[in-house]
């Protein structure tokens, strides 16, 4: 079956948040992406891709571990998977949506589900890509998350 993306358009980009990082060496303000992920493969390749693009990346092996820590007030975007032991990236979402925090999401997943697809899109999700997914549709999505990036 071939990759597909499948992505909705993000309401504000003015809730972006930002940390100091550097970039080219100089140092600026730069987006915060969170990784979420059970498998650290796919974590250390996503936060690869990430930080080759200029943004500072954190990971998280799991939901649970990523509600836990200060990154949920300090992201600009949540690049998460679908099917994770405990809590599922959807659950995520439900959650985050609940506590006010409206931080774009991009899901993965290699176990598509059409129903579920729809639900995290109707509700607010930047991207759902199926895995495995080739950078450039990651990319896709995280400009539409964060805006594309200046030249």
């Amino acid at each position: 079956m071939a990759n597909r993306i499948y992505l909705c358009s993000v309401a504000e980009s003015a809730n972006l948040r930002y940390v100091s990082g550097k970039v080219g060496g100089l140092k600026e303000k730069v987006p915060m992406i969170s990784i979420i992920d059970d498998d650290e493969s796919v974590r250390e390749g996503a936060k690869s891709l990430v930080r080759s693009l200029g943004y500072a990346a954190t990971t998280f092996s799991s939901a649970g571990e990523y509600l836990r820590s200060d990154s949920i007030w300090h992201s600009s975007c949540v690049i998460t998977d679908l099917h994770m032991p405990g809590m599922s990236g959807a659950e995520l979402q439900e959650r985050l949506i609940a506590d006010g925090n409206n931080t774009p999401i991009i899901f993965m997943t290699a176990n598509s589900d059409d129903k579920v697809r729809s639900r995290v899109l109707n509700v607010g999700a930047v991207g759902f890509l199926r895995k495995p997914f080739s950078d450039e549709f990651l990319i896709e999505c995280l400009d539409r998350a964060l805006g594309p990036k200046a030249a």
